[in-house]
């Protein structure tokens, strides 16, 4: 009887199952409405309780940006994401700002999908800045990892020059900022990349700041 009683009490200490929410994060997305979001609507909605971004009946002409009103320094982002196109791919702008006078925003960007078969997932590119992937993960260890048709947790870690990305709990890349002006603290945003049909779907975002 006291065996039965000890695991009861732990069920109900960790809410019936699951892992209880990490202390300090906070929900950025309410799953109903923009409230804190700010951008152009066109290729962004909320379904069951998700932003999704793009359409699967009519192809994205630019790279469309969907960003926080509140600005973030040191942070770490937890984020559900699904996308299963081959096609297009998407991503998670940080430490970004909007360009005046136009659709871009200028920034990290954590990637989202493939360029064909080679995995973008847990990759770091600089959006509108260097115009390059500044470290890509190691295919191998996306793949190994990576939820193709399903949800994914992706998890971005920022403290002062050091950034992490995780997948689904695994470390994917670490990387360290080496130029002394690139900016500290910037706008979150979601994307889906200009091209074919295609949609990004994130939601859980969650956020504790460092």
């Amino acid at each position: 009887m006291k065996n039965i009683f000890l695991v009861v009490c732990i069920i109900w200490l960790c809410g019936g199952c699951g892992s209880p929410e990490p202390e300090g994060f906070r929900t950025i997305f309410d799953g109903e409405t923009w409230a804190g979001w700010e951008g152009a609507k066109d290729f962004f909605r909320i379904e069951n309780g998700a932003i999704v971004a793009g359409a699967l009946d009519k192809e994205i002409p630019k790279n469309q940006f969907l960003c926080t009103e509140e600005v973030y320094g040191d942070f770490e982002l937890r984020v559900k994401v699904r996308f299963t196109s081959r096609e297009n791919n998407a991503g998670i702008q940080f430490r970004s700002k909007r360009i005046p006078n136009d659709h871009e925003v200028i920034g990290y960007q954590a990637d989202v999908g493939f360029i064909g078969d080679r995995p973008l997932w847990g990759s770091l590119y600089d959006e509108s800045r260097r115009n390059l992937f500044l470290l890509q993960a190691k295919p191998s260890l996306v793949n190994s990892v990576v939820k193709v048709e399903g949800w994914n947790d992706y998890r971005i870690l920022c403290e002062g020059k050091t950034i992490k990305f995780w997948l689904n709990e695994t470390l994917v890349l670490e990387y360290k900022e080496y130029e002394a002006d690139i900016a500290d603290d910037g706008v979150i945003c979601v994307q889906i990349h200009g091209g074919v049909p295609a949609e990004a779907w994130y939601k859980d975002l969650k956020i504790r700041t460092l």
